[in-house]
């Protein structure tokens, strides 16, 4: 698994690649709540989300139940133990945001890239 990290830095959001930052968009033009899609300069494609807290967080689009890229129009919610996850807006499998791992299925997972969740 690649790591990448997301950085918030002057305003804003940046993802950490292999070859460098690259940058995100404005962390401004994020609603907590919602997410975005990232179109990676390698094709991929990543969700970003920021909460109410402000702390940002960033995985794979794509719903490895589907194969469609929608995970960043998912809903953010917290387990019983307070870990942050998105819920497919299709099937509604739930995605741990900070681990990857799938909540309702221990055999999958998607990449979770870490970040820097401060304000």
């Amino acid at each position: 698994m690649t790591e990448a990290e997301t950085l918030v830095q002057d305003n804003s959001v940046r993802v950490l690649l292999d070859d460098g930052w690259f940058e995100v968009c404005e962390r401004t033009r994020l609603i907590p709540g919602r997410g975005v899609a990232v179109l990676l300069p390698d094709g991929r494609q990543a969700a970003v989300f920021t909460d109410r807290a402000g702390r940002t967080y960033a995985v794979d689009n794509r719903d490895p139940f589907t194969g469609a890229y929608v995970l960043s129009r998912g809903l953010l919610g917290l387990t019983p133990d307070g870990r942050p996850y998105v819920a497919s807006p299709l099937l509604k499998q739930r995605f741990d945001l900070e681990t990857g791992a799938c909540l309702d299925d221990d055999e999958v997972s998607i990449q979770a890239y870490l970040t820097d969740r401060s304000q």
